[in-house]
């Protein structure tokens, strides 16, 4: 058969941030093509939410852990649930985010650790308890969520850029590093998608039609169009892919922004 095989049919992926946005959309479609999902956050009813849809809609198991991915310790002890209850961990996906849109000469010493905590000590250490999981199977997919925004310089946005292109640094290096594991990783860069993060900006005109403009397809994206990518990777499809971005932005980064 040449045809790959982008079901996740007996897999089980672990989400940070899946209670809203692009993390709730990520832990349902993993669901629909077929994994069971683990959803993390530190708000439990909105990931609890989210699992009793997966379950409704999908038939998959959806377990919820409440837990803040800026510690170490409460990361272990996800984990631990997570493989205690699901059996294994096969997908990580590093979605927790978050930004602070501050000018470099306003950034505050909080704000910059707020932000490398959220969007990058948590990737790392997430995905070395992974790793180290994975590690004794042989095989395992990790997919950071990054941004074109650690790609191309975006204005008002240093530290959370910065966080992003170690991101994006981050999987090359750790791909590199456990391909003889088995254990593949790959990011995925999304542009403007509408979620709560995005909300307020493009409720207003003015900065919705700049976006467009700089945008060659002339919209933003759709929930379900980063979905996909992910599935890509998280699949056997991709099983020949590991240390890339996908950069998931319409076509912004051809012009940055």
């Amino acid at each position: 058969m040449i045809a790959p095989a982008f079901h996740l049919e007996g897999q089980t992926a672990l989400v940070t941030g899946a209670g809203r946005g692009i993390g709730k959309a990520l832990a349902i479609g993993l669901a629909e093509s077929g994994s069971n999902v683990v959803l993390v956050s530190r708000t439990m009813k909105e990931i609890e939410e989210t699992a009793a849809t997966i379950v409704e809609q999908t038939g998959r198991k959806a377990l919820a852990l409440c837990a803040d991915v800026t510690s170490k310790e409460q990361l272990a002890e996800t984990f631990q649930k997570a493989i205690s209850e699901m059996g294994r961990i096969h997908v990580l996906v590093n979605n927790a985010g978050m930004n602070i849109r501050t000018p470099a000469l306003e950034v505050t010493e909080d704000q910059w650790e707020t932000i490398m905590q959220t969007n990058l000590k948590s990737a790392f250490f997430a995905s070395q308890l992974a790793g180290q999981h994975m590690k004794q199977y042989g095989e395992g997919k990790i997919i950071n969520i990054s941004s074109v925004g650690g790609h191309t310089a975006l204005r008002t946005g240093v530290v959370y850029g910065s966080t992003k292109a170690a991101l994006i640094h981050m999987t090359k290096v750790l791909a590199l590093e456990w391909g003889k594991y088995g254990i593949r990783v790959n990011s995925v860069g999304p542009w403007y998608f509408r979620t709560p993060l995005t909300e307020k900006l493009l409720d207003d005109p003015q900065y919705l039609q700049e976006i467009i403009s700089r945008t060659p397809l002339g919209r933003v994206g759709e929930l379900q169009e980063v979905v996909g990518p992910v599935v890509f990777l998280a699949s056997e499809a991709a099983g020949y892919i590991t240390g890339q971005t996908l950069l998931v932005d319409g076509g912004m980064s051809i012009y940055g922004f």
